[in-house]
């Protein structure tokens, strides 16, 4: 009978900390790799069932478990490998990184042939050196720092319908995706075959557009649309009827309706007020997303699928044929819908939202 591994001892500001390491797409493919190993092995996984499902060796995994256990976190980078000694010493080292962080005279970054050649070195050795730093100047990432003065009482509302709904209630996360365009190619497109990806024309012909009102349904997945040609308070309120409709009294008795929504003007126009206020429509509850953050509106998920599978490598001749297509992928959609699964709490949200002094975010938080 094989000996039974104990799990390993982690405490839990470690495994925050590795499942961000395993989940951050900027981390290394090898330490994202070994924070897998060290979480798996913490939970009482075998060291033969973390290889088959890592796809590794046992010997690997007994020894970053082990590099764990005597070093921690730090066990698990890579360790400084012995060489010839250093051409180039540390302070030749200090200016270049030096020279990284300020940015040049005519372009935005600097490229390892340019600083190679500002500083007489070579582009292996500026590239070794960045990567010892983790400088990487030709990436870029975005950043918006919410100057909502109701942040954090906007988030613990919206996490919360999310992660704990009321009992009984219907929570949906609603949006619109304006100005789809119904766009044809001025040539047919090339069908894919082996070893040959599909094309098509670079330039095409714009045949209208529309707008399209969606509202997914967080327990369950199933999407409810609507096409219209504006999107203004107007479509809104007759979209709030639909769902009005599709979420009767009858199928759903006694239920809330719980609404996620970002801020635009359209939802909290005085029509949609006094919709809001007449008594039928008292079940229903608008849970606004905070300011510059509507990424935390669900619903934009689907939408971005939408856009990747229907709409940007489609070939519309009109405005009716990309309306048919996109009902047709909500009608397939919500026959096997699955939910999203929420995984971040209202306090991992705000320790990020609020990471930066005011003064340098610009938060009026």
């Amino acid at each position: 009978m094989p000996r039974r591994v104990l799990p390993l001892p982690l405490g839990e500001s470690e495994r925050v900390a590795l499942t961000e390491l395993r989940r951050t797409r900027t981390t290394e493919h090898g330490l994202a790799d070994r924070a897998a190993i060290v979480l798996a092995a913490a939970d009482g996984e075998s060291h033969a069932a973390i290889a088959r499902r890592l796809g590794c060796s046992v010997p690997t995994v007994m020894l970053w478990r082990r590099r764990f256990a005597a070093g921690g976190i730090d066990g698990l980078r890579d360790e400084q490998r012995s060489g010839r000694p250093r051409r180039y010493g540390e302070r030749f080292r200090q200016e270049l990184i030096a020279k990284t962080l300020k940015q040049p005279e005519a372009t935005t970054h600097w490229s390892t042939r340019r600083l190679a050649t500002a500083v007489g070195a070579s582009a292996s050795t500026v590239r070794r050196i960045w990567k010892a730093e983790r400088l990487k100047p030709h990436r870029v990432e975005t950043f918006k720092f919410s100057r909502d003065p109701r942040l954090v009482e906007k988030v613990i509302d919206v996490v919360g319908v999310y992660l704990h709904p009321p009992e009984g209630a219907v929570v949906l996360s609603v949006d619109e995706k304006t100005m789809i365009q119904a766009l044809s190619r001025t040539q047919p497109m090339l069908p894919m075959r082996p070893g040959q990806v599909e094309r098509r024309s670079h330039d095409y012909k714009r045949n209208g557009t529309t707008d399209l009102y969606a509202a997914l349904e967080i327990a369950s997945g199933k999407v409810t649309t609507r096409s219209t040609e504006q999107h203004r308070a107007k479509e809104f309120l007759d979209f709030l009827n639909v769902i009005d409709r599709q979420y009767s009294r009858r199928r759903y008795p006694g239920a809330e309706i719980h609404i996620v929504l970002d801020n635009s003007s359209t939802h909290k126009a005085k029509e949609v007020v006094r919709w809001l206020a007449e008594k039928r429509h008292a079940r229903f509850k608008l849970h606004f997303t905070p300011t510059s953050a509507s990424w935390m509106n669900q619903v934009e998920t689907w939408f971005g699928i939408l856009t990747e599978q229907v709409i940007r490598r489609g070939d519309d001749p009109n405005v009716r044929a990309l309306v048919a297509r996109i009902e047709r992928f909500v009608r397939e959609w919500s026959e096997g819908a699955t939910p999203f699964k929420w995984v971040k709490t209202a306090d991992e949200i705000l320790a990020k939202a609020v990471r930066k002094p005011q003064e340098t975010s610009g938060a009026g938080h």
